[in-house]
């Protein structure tokens, strides 16, 4: 998929890993459509700001109708919480990691898919992360999303096969972003990990792994000892 002269749509433009996107697809010479729940939080010069809130199935629907040339689309829209199953607000919180982590993604996809047939198939990125694959309680509800959203995405790359669309997986660790910055973890630079997507995407990829940690989770799933096991000492 070539980059330039593709018109992008990337949801969750306004910060973090959504931002890099931007920066990084302007460089390579895309039109930019940056969605978020309130446009004006969208600044970078040469974005085009796009009211869109993921889990407004109505917001979903009218961007669509309005970027008819879209040829690449970037769910990154995503939210974080801490804490495990057992706490008292898991059910709520479970819900809303689901409405825009996975449910946010249905909607979009749903409404674009469309649109990025009629402009010769395209691309879907969607940014999952290294939780797809491990959940220790820590992000419980979040990581359980991500899980969703890896096997929604698995179920995309068939369902659009007949459309021509190609669609990548992002998976990661922690990235320095304000979703983890106040957690004292090792954490990868956002701009690395959009040029490692971007690379794939335009490579053909069907995924990518953006640090050692994801690989190595991803290696040892089918390990004895598998990675998303409690791990002995």
């Amino acid at each position: 998929m070539k980059i330039q002269g593709s018109a992008v749509l990337v949801t969750g433009a306004n910060r973090g890993i959504g931002l890099a996107f931007t920066q990084e697809l302007l460089a390579r010479g895309a039109k930019v459509y940056g969605g978020a729940r309130n446009p004006k939080s969208i600044t970078l010069p040469g974005v085009i700001p796009v009211e869109l809130d993921v889990t407004d199935p109505a917001e979903t629907t009218a961007a669509a109708k309005r970027l008819t040339d879209v040829s690449i689309v970037i769910n990154n829209a995503g939210v974080g919480h801490v804490g495990g199953f057992l706490s008292d607000d898991s059910e709520a919180v479970a819900q809303r990691m689901l409405d825009t982590n996975y449910f946010g993604i249905i909607r979009v996809t749903k409404a674009f898919a469309p649109v990025l047939k009629a402009n010769g198939g395209g691309a879907l990125l969607n940014v999952l992360s290294v939780a797809s694959w491990v959940n220790n309680g820590f992000l419980a509800a979040y990581a359980a999303s991500k899980s969703a959203a890896w096997s929604l995405t698995n179920s995309l790359r068939h369902e659009l096969a007949g459309q021509n669309t190609h669609v990548l997986a992002l998976h990661m660790g922690f990235v320095d972003t304000d979703l983890v910055r106040g957690l004292d973890r090792p954490k990868a630079k956002p701009e690395d990990i959009v040029r490692q997507a971007l690379d794939g995407l335009e490579a053909g990829a069907d995924e990518v792994t953006g640090d050692e940690w994801t690989r190595a989770v991803k290696a040892g799933l089918s390990a004895e000892e598998a990675s998303y096991l409690p791990q002995t000492v």
